[in-house]
């Protein structure tokens, strides 16, 4: 037993609601069972209304596996639990009382719950097998239309997830979103390996200097380039040369400082998304596009967002992969497949939290720039097709990542829709 089953059976009024006694043998009526309070600090449910024995109440509902678990957690002495009207409990096993010594009316539901959904909840969620997640054998028996609709709440659910970075962002750039647009941005060129340091590279000085370094690549290719650390002042290279030249003009002029910039890393990455090069991209793509951040906010078609990050690498990066060796000739264009991952991380979720700020209702516009990408093929992805879920764009394999990574793995299967059809549906 658990207490999120507790709070399941109280939520969705999975007990005999008409026939209710406290523990004192008092008629007990539930008329509304509350706001579920989903921060963990106070009570559980709060604005719930009960009459008992006749005597309306208005308050709040504290739920626990034990009574006696009332007094391990102290809410004896906590005045946020004042106003607890009711005590629902799975075992009442001791009488519990406010600050003021007034006793609190205590349920305990083991007595109101149907012995098949008992059996149902410790059948789906508390059997020991090792499976990679809990429903695994019975996932393939969810109708496709509850998945589908799950999906949809749980991509929304991932897009708030992501806009708690850009607020973060916007915050510590004054609400700059153009700024934000280049700090994401350099974020994802960064992919797993790197994002963090191309995060802090893009933190390291104000994004005015991109408006005036993006001008003339070389600048903006010193500018990168010099705040990561990644140039050799004894270098003979004259491309390098005169990358280090600019930097030093520019490191003078705009006072520059790269103490908190992280390390790049390459071993392990295949060249193509070696930091030099993303690098080189990066900066290629603010000086072919000077109002990025408004074409990305009208776009919403595929197609003109692989024409917007139709950029490659300039002319040095065509014939090498790092400043000191020489490689074959090779274009070194964003390809199709970064520029989704662009889309899926960055341009999305900003699109999201801007139309959110402004106040317009641009869910539809989501959907549908999400279900032009495919789907992503990773390890989460492909195990989910193998259980039959269904799997058309990047909108589901967005959503299904979010299901492993916050319910499956969480064991939170009572708060996930696919978890509460397999709880409530006839049979086993």
């Amino acid at each position: 037993m658990n207490e999120d089953f507790l709070h399941y059976l109280w939520k969705y009024k999975k007990i005999n609601f008409l026939q209710l006694l406290t523990t004192d043998s008092q008629r007990l009526v539930i008329q509304r069972v509350g706001d579920h309070n989903l921060t963990r600090s106070g009570p559980d449910f709060f604005n719930s209304q009960i009459t008992i024995d006749h005597q309306k109440w208005a308050g709040n509902v504290e739920i626990h596996l034990k009574s006696s678990d009332w007094y391990v957690h102290h809410h004896e002495i906590d005045p946020a639990y004042d106003n607890v009207i009711l005590h629902v409990v799975w075992e009442h096993d001791v009488e519990v009382f406010r600050r003021d010594n007034s006793k609190i009316p205590t349920l305990q539901l083991k007595d109101y719950t149907e012995k098949d959904l008992l059996h149902k909840f410790r059948f789906f969620f508390l059997h020991k097998e090792s499976n990679w997640i809990q429903c695994e054998k019975l996932l393939p028996e969810v109708s496709d239309f509850t998945i589908a609709n799950w999906q949809e709440r749980l991509y929304i659910e991932r897009l708030e997830q992501k806009s708690k970075l850009i607020d973060k962002l916007l915050i510590s750039s004054s609400n700059d979103w153009e700024a934000v647009l280049f700090k994401l941005l350099a974020r994802s060129f960064g992919l797993n390996v790197n994002n963090d340091s191309f995060l802090s590279l893009a933190n390291s000085f104000e994004f005015k200097i991109v408006r005036k370094c993006s001008e003339d690549v070389e600048n903006m290719e010193a500018l990168l380039f010099g705040q990561a650390n990644l140039l050799d002042e004894k270098s003979d290279n004259p491309y390098q040369q005169r990358l280090v030249k600019k930097y030093e003009f520019l490191k003078h002029k705009y006072t520059l400082k790269n103490h908190g910039v992280s390390p790049f890393y390459f071993y392990g990455l295949r060249p193509s998304n070696f930091p030099t090069i993303r690098i080189s991209q990066l900066a290629k793509l603010y000086v072919t596009n000077k109002q990025l951040f408004s074409d990305i906010i009208k776009t919403n078609t595929l197609t003109t967002f692989y024409e917007l990050f139709d950029v490659s690498a300039t002319d040095f990066w065509k014939t090498h992969y790092t400043f000191d060796k020489e490689s074959t000739f090779r274009n070194k264009k964003l390809t199709k497949s970064f520029i989704h991952l662009i889309l899926i991380n960055t341009v999305i979720p900003l699109k999201f939290l801007y139309a959110k700020k402004l106040g317009y209702d641009r869910e539809e516009d989501i959907f549908s720039l999400i279900s032009q990408l495919p789907y992503e093929r990773n390890t989460i992805v492909n195990k989910f097709i193998s259980l039959q879920v269904p799997m058309e764009d990047a909108l589901h394999s967005q959503a299904m990542i979010h299901l492993k990574m916050n319910y499956c793995d969480q064991k939170a299967c009572l708060k996930c829709a696919i978890g509460n059809y397999l709880l409530n549906r006839r049979g086993n």
